[in-house]
């Protein structure tokens, strides 16, 4: 999938403007998997702003931030693919994904996720799982739970992270 991300700011005086317009290179996985992180703070955001990317420092975001990506799961293969996923995100979340569970993860996030292409398996950690079709929307909070793709198609959500305050997490 091709991302082009449109940033919005405004000038010293006020004005808004379109401060960048430019493609999102994926950061990929598996065979046809990617995440495009789109946006991202550690802290609230201000107004009025250049519309310059803010910094941020971990993939999840502390209480007051906020991540916004797009997340495609390639279709199962003869590895689950949330399996391959667990596997590529090991070195920049394996404090978070669980080493004995692939893909089982919880965050102190709430996370809003958008179907937008395919089917996706939202697995809980009780084992119940919700198959999810396009236009299916998940408000994710902070529970323990992995991500499927078992079908035959890409499947691609559009998610928002923002931080929480969670006690196990």
């Amino acid at each position: 999938m091709n991302v082009r991300r449109v940033v919005t700011g405004h000038t010293p005086d006020g004005k808004a403007v379109v401060a960048s317009d430019a493609a999102v290179e994926p950061f990929t996985f598996g065979d046809g998997g990617a995440y495009h992180v789109l946006w991202g703070s550690d802290v609230p955001a201000r107004f009025p702003d250049d519309g310059s990317a803010p910094a941020w420092t971990a993939p999840f975001p502390p209480v007051g931030g906020h991540r916004f990506l797009l997340m495609t799961i390639p279709p199962a293969s003869s590895r689950d693919a949330g399996d391959q996923l667990a596997d590529q995100l090991e070195a920049s979340l394996g404090d978070i994904m669980e080493k004995d569970a692939p893909g089982m993860h919880r965050t102190a996030t709430i996370d809003y996720e958008v179907v937008l292409a395919g089917t996706i398996g939202l697995e809980l950690d009780d084992g119940t799982e919700v198959l999810l079709s396009p236009g299916d929307v998940v408000v994710q909070n902070g529970t323990r739970h992995r991500w499927h793709n078992r079908g035959t198609e890409p499947a691609t959500m559009a998610v928002i992270i923002l931080g929480a305050h969670h006690a196990a997490a």
